[in-house]
């Protein structure tokens, strides 16, 4: 699906589909982080059994200011983690929103386009160990 911002001064997710996403037309086909403030880096996590608290505290490294919200995709399902890995997150007064990963891509670029500071930690279920029952 292409989507479209509504600033042009500020990444934005300009297309997605399963295992992909692109940030300003560049292809990404493993976890990202994507700032409001113009970072696009990798996430080391493939799967959200391996996140740790360590992959949400380092989340607002590298930003001249911190986010006023993470949004976290999980996948290509809405999974929550455990209260305890977002802990540092709320200790900084950072809000995290949980959805699927297409959602918070959409979200993402609505915050992004409104002028809100925003990350999206964007997992991207590139190691495919739960097949699609529909391919074969």
């Amino acid at each position: 699906m292409k989507l479209h911002a509504d600033r042009h001064d500020t990444l934005s997710i300009t297309a997605y589909g399963e295992g992909w996403v692109a940030v300003n037309g560049q292809r990404y086909e493993s976890s990202v982080i994507v700032s409001s403030s113009g970072r696009v880096e990798p996430w080391a996590c493939e799967r959200i059994e391996d996140l740790t608290a360590a992959h949400f505290s380092s989340l607002p490294q590298g930003d001249e200011a911190p986010p006023e919200l993470v949004v976290f995709g999980s996948g290509s399902r809405l999974r929550f983690v455990a209260p305890a890995l977002l802990a540092s997150l709320a200790a900084h007064r950072i809000g995290v929103e949980t959805m699927d990963t297409r959602a918070a891509c959409r979200t993402f670029n609505i915050l992004a386009g409104e002028g809100r500071r925003v990350i999206a930690a964007l997992l991207l279920d590139t190691s495919h160990s739960h097949p699609d029952p529909g391919s074969g």
